[in-house]
């Protein structure tokens, strides 16, 4: 067995994209979470082992997101990885609209970061530029990196972010189906164009959805309305389409979660969301799965697997 010279522990959110109007621009970090030790060795070679959601379907061989990622890494810095030990536990569903992918992706960054934490420091700007060359939006690596609510834009060709702290009282529940959706199959059906109109409401909704999570959540029904994407997507995930119909007939904040096929519902109090509950079993039956979240104030963290080492979060 190869001599181990550092390990690492990592532990990185889950994320909800968009909210409904913030399209490409809003994020949200959850408390469902995947956790990695990794370790540096002294030989070459890859180890790596997976546990939980997902594990029958995950590389264990180099196309393994989060060893590419260390890798990237590296080389960005001009340096050779070492060989690498991945113990993966994970919770976050995949291909499911919960940011599964830019969560790895900020694992691998922040496992890399540890590693290399006496020879390279890698910034908060560092890592969201690399997080985001990696998974070509910032949207859902922002809250993954640095938790709560995050707004990503693009200056300069570089990306960018601000964090803010979400009202106490918004409570989210994601309702997950047993199937998948890829993003690239999402993105597919949207127009490349969109209408003066549907723009300037768009704008006016992202704009008091930043209220309603920061200071007002009984905003939040009118501030997740989107006329850019959801509707469009309705006919690839019909199901997905459905429960948010429903819920939002019975008066709650539903948005489809990121790319979908999850339904993301800020409820305003931790009642509204057991009614919101009740009310998509009502609909759905068991055939999707209530995950009861909080928002993660954190973001993804990293701390030497020494006793006793603190973590640092960003």
């Amino acid at each position: 067995m190869s001599r181990v010279t550092r390990t690492v522990e990592v532990r990185v959110p889950a994320t909800s994209a968009n909210l409904g109007p913030g399209f490409d621009t809003l994020g949200l970090a959850l408390s469902v979470y995947d956790e990695l030790s990794v370790s540096a060795l002294a030989d070459d070679g890859l180890e790596i082992t997976v546990e939980g959601t997902g594990a029958a379907e995950i590389p264990t061989d180099e196309s393994n997101l989060i060893a590419r990622t260390i890798r990237f890494a590296y080389e960005s810095v001009g340096l050779v990885a070492p060989g690498l030990r991945i113990e993966a536990r994970n919770e976050i569903p995949h291909g499911r609209g919960l940011g599964s992918s830019g969560s790895a992706v900020v694992a691998g960054l922040l496992a890399a970061k540890g590693l290399l934490e006496d020879r390279v420091e890698f910034t908060e700007t560092d890592l969201l530029r690399l997080a985001t060359e990696l998974e070509g939006h910032p949207d859902n690596v922002a809250p993954a990196l640095f938790g709560g609510l995050t707004i990503a834009w693009t200056e300069q060709e570089r990306p960018m972010h601000k964090k803010l702290l979400v009202h106490r009282g918004v409570a989210p529940v994601v309702f997950v189906p047993d199937r998948t959706m890829s993003t690239s199959t999402a993105r597919s059906v949207l127009d490349p164009a969109v209408s003066r109109e549907d723009a300037v409401f768009n704008v006016s909704r992202s704009a008091l959805l930043i209220a309603a999570l920061t200071q007002s959540p009984d905003l939040l029904m009118s501030a997740t309305e989107d006329r850019l994407h959801q509707e469009r997507r309705a006919a690839a995930m019909p199901e997905t389409d459905a429960l948010v119909r429903v819920l939002r007939e019975a008066g709650f904040a539903a948005v489809v979660s990121g790319a979908g096929p999850s339904v993301l519902v800020l409820a305003d109090g931790p009642g509204r969301r057991l009614e919101a509950a009740a009310a998509a079993e009502e609909h759905t039956g068991d055939s999707w799965q209530a995950l009861m979240l909080a928002v993660d104030f954190l973001g993804g963290t990293v701390k030497q697997s020494a006793e006793g080492a603190s973590a640092h979060n960003f």
